[in-house]
């Protein structure tokens, strides 16, 4: 009986230092990338490199037109897909009924979120800019976005809505509340810190994609900065990725590509913090 004790203790310790070392090692990996990112980046991020235009001259080249196009981008793939993924969610945890019809709604959208991005870049290339003529539209790359990341959403909603105890739903209808009274009043406000932590999850999926976007033919060129939906754009994964390719003629262009990858860490990092600080609201409030 010692033996198996001492036997299970030392598999514990191995296991428990086995994991430590795997998070120490991604975390110096982390570390090391980072700081090459920002020692590329010195000396090139500065204020002409945020509110300058594109040019094919490194040292005069900016990314104000690829920061408008992805906050636009991100302006409408956002409600879209809130909207989309909890109705949707909502009808299979409170309306549907059980069966082989939900089953395979279900089972199709879980299979949905492992289907490489390149995928739902040729979805976007064929529905949005041919079929609606949309073309390489902020509106095209925002709706593309949203259907990537959608099934993210409906499932961390799901399983927002199930956590709920079902107590409270039984409490609700006692007080005679009908079924969409209860949702509204009860379910809802209580699902709603896991709804926002998939949401979060999502838009910073969807922030950093480059595969739709290069499928859908967004350009990068010396465009002006968009001033509408339905203007031409790029944005910031884009850049750094056609500036990395241009790296290996031009050396400043690496430059340029760390530069703007802090930048869009920048952004990753406001979103989920202010994402973040509203999901806490609603945790202390219910």
């Amino acid at each position: 009986m010692n033996r198996r004790i001492r036997v299970r203790l030392w598999l514990n310790n191995l296991l428990k230092t086995a994991f430590m070392l795997s998070a120490l090692f991604a975390l110096g990996v982390l570390t090391v990338l980072l700081v090459q990112i920002v020692s590329q980046s010195v000396g090139w991020l500065d204020w002409p490199f945020l509110t300058g235009k594109l040019s094919i001259q490194p040292e005069r080249a900016g990314i104000l037109g690829a920061i408008v196009g992805t906050l636009g981008m991100m302006i409408v793939a956002a409600p879209v897909t809130l909207v989309l993924g909890v109705c949707t969610a909502i009808y299979l945890e409170e309306y549907a009924r059980d069966g082989k019809i939900k089953s395979f709604i279900q089972t199709n959208i879980a299979n949905l979120a492992g289907v490489p991005s390149v995928i739902f870049g040729l979805l976007g290339l064929t529905v949005f800019a041919r079929m609606f003529q949309l073309g390489a539209s902020i509106l095209a790359g925002g709706l593309t976005m949203s259907l990537l990341v959608l099934p993210i959403v409906v499932v961390s909603s799901q399983e927002a809505l199930r956590s709920v105890p079902q107590y409270l739903r039984e409490a609700s209808y006692g007080m005679g509340a009908t079924k969409w009274q209860t949702i509204r009043r009860v379910v809802l406000p209580a699902s709603v810190p896991g709804m926002l932590t998939g949401f979060i999850l999502a838009l910073s999926r969807a922030i950093g994609e480059t595969a739709p976007l290069v499928v859908l033919g967004i350009p990068v060129l010396l465009l002006p900065i968009p001033d509408s939906f339905m203007d031409t754009f790029t944005a910031l994964p884009v850049q750094i990725y056609y500036w990395t390719l241009d790296a290996v003629l031009t050396p400043e262009y690496a430059n340029l590509a760390a530069a703007a990858i802090v930048v869009l860490l920048v952004v990753l990092f406001a979103l989920n913090s202010a994402a973040i600080r509203i999901r806490n609201k609603f945790r202390k409030r219910y």
